[in-house]
């Protein structure tokens, strides 16, 4: 999934964060590279998972991105009361902006998947909470693009206009060839066109 689409659309639909929403691919690198004021929130892609092949002839499968909103406040008192407070209407927003929404087509609903404490000392307070949202791994027609290997190559194969049969009949067989047949002799032969 694409981290800055979801940064761009958290920072329109989550007033309380006032724009200080970034992203990246990890949150040590995130968090010690951009010092945001706080409350702000850093969205992370975390993995996905992916189903096993559902298709015989081709290639179908269901693919989980995984994602975090994590967000971050200054402390205002070491048991975190007052932080949890604020933490239920900061996930309340969150919730607003993106539980149902779909990023792209391809996706369905984003889903809420959690939420944790990471940290909390004498300077702010950090809390994790957990999205997913799944897309299929494999194209519905052959008019959309492929999104495979196996897609690919069937693209690049001319296309099927006909196909011509030798018919080697089981019976009668040739008792002298092999009993019971086919024998190897062809005894009919015939060709099939395919139009468009």
């Amino acid at each position: 999934m694409e981290i800055t689409a979801l940064v761009a659309h958290l920072r329109q639909r989550c007033p309380s964060y006032g724009g200080r929403i970034a992203g990246g691919i990890d949150f040590d690198a995130v968090a010690n590279s951009e010092q945001l004021h706080r409350p702000s929130a850093y969205v992370i892609s975390t993995g996905d998972q992916a189903t096993k092949n559902d298709v015989q002839n081709g290639v179908r499968q269901e693919i989980t991105d995984q994602f975090d909103v994590i967000v971050v406040l200054d402390t205002r008192d070491e048991r975190g009361q007052q932080a949890v407070d604020l933490l239920h209407g900061l996930r309340k927003e969150l919730w607003r902006a993106l539980v149902g929404w779909k990023p792209t087509d391809e996706y369905e609903f984003i889903e809420y998947g959690g939420g944790e404490l990471i940290v909390i000392n004498r300077a702010r307070v950090i809390y994790r909470y957990s999205f997913v949202a799944e897309f299929q791994l494999g194209r519905n027609s052959k008019d959309e693009p492929a999104e495979t290997w196996h897609e690919l190559e069937l693209d690049g194969l001319p296309p099927f206009t006909g196909a011509d049969f030798d018919m080697d009949c089981i019976d009668p067989a040739d008792p002298n060839l092999q009993r019971p047949g086919p024998d190897g002799r062809i005894e009919a032969k015939f060709s099939g066109d395919v139009t468009p």
